[in-house]
């Protein structure tokens, strides 16, 4: 049985999530050009590494994963991206396993804790259905809460 997936840590989730190909300046007809998906993933990789410029070891760290894996990754989106502009497809962004915040949630009332991410846990106990619930930054958090 393999490992399960380990979340992805993102800060940034882009608006606009479909470039497409302009042949020759003419952009008027994009139907059937074939698409590169671009997981949201990939696209925190390239942005860590090739626009902030840190390092593997940062940018792994920023994204809550080990350095291979982020290496994996951003091998992964690097070839996609060159696929897509040398074989004249489109780039659409979206999917993955990613979150913004992986947490350390502790309910108030029966102090069960869970390690979920904030947008999967919410705020009720998955063990006694109590709404008391906090996320217990001091054992796994980086950052606050938010969605």
């Amino acid at each position: 049985m393999p490992r399960p997936v380990k979340w992805r840590r993102v800060e940034y989730i882009p608006e606009n999530k479909f470039f497409a190909p302009c042949p020759k300046g003419k952009c008027s007809c994009l139907e059937g050009i074939e698409e590169v998906q671009l997981k949201i993933e990939e696209l925190e990789a390239m942005r860590l590494k090739d626009l902030e410029g840190l390092s593997q070891e940062e940018c792994a760290a920023r994204m809550q994963i080990s350095r291979q894996t982020f290496q994996n990754i951003i091998d992964e989106a690097r070839r996609k991206v060159v696929r897509a502009l040398m074989e004249d497809r489109a780039i659409k962004i979206g999917g993955g396993h990613y979150t913004k915040n992986v947490c350390c949630f502790k309910c108030l009332v029966c102090g069960n804790e869970v390690t979920a991410t904030y947008e999967e846990h919410g705020t009720v106990c998955q063990y006694c259905g109590s709404t008391r619930v906090e996320c217990n930054r001091k054992q796994c958090c980086q950052t606050p809460c938010e969605k």
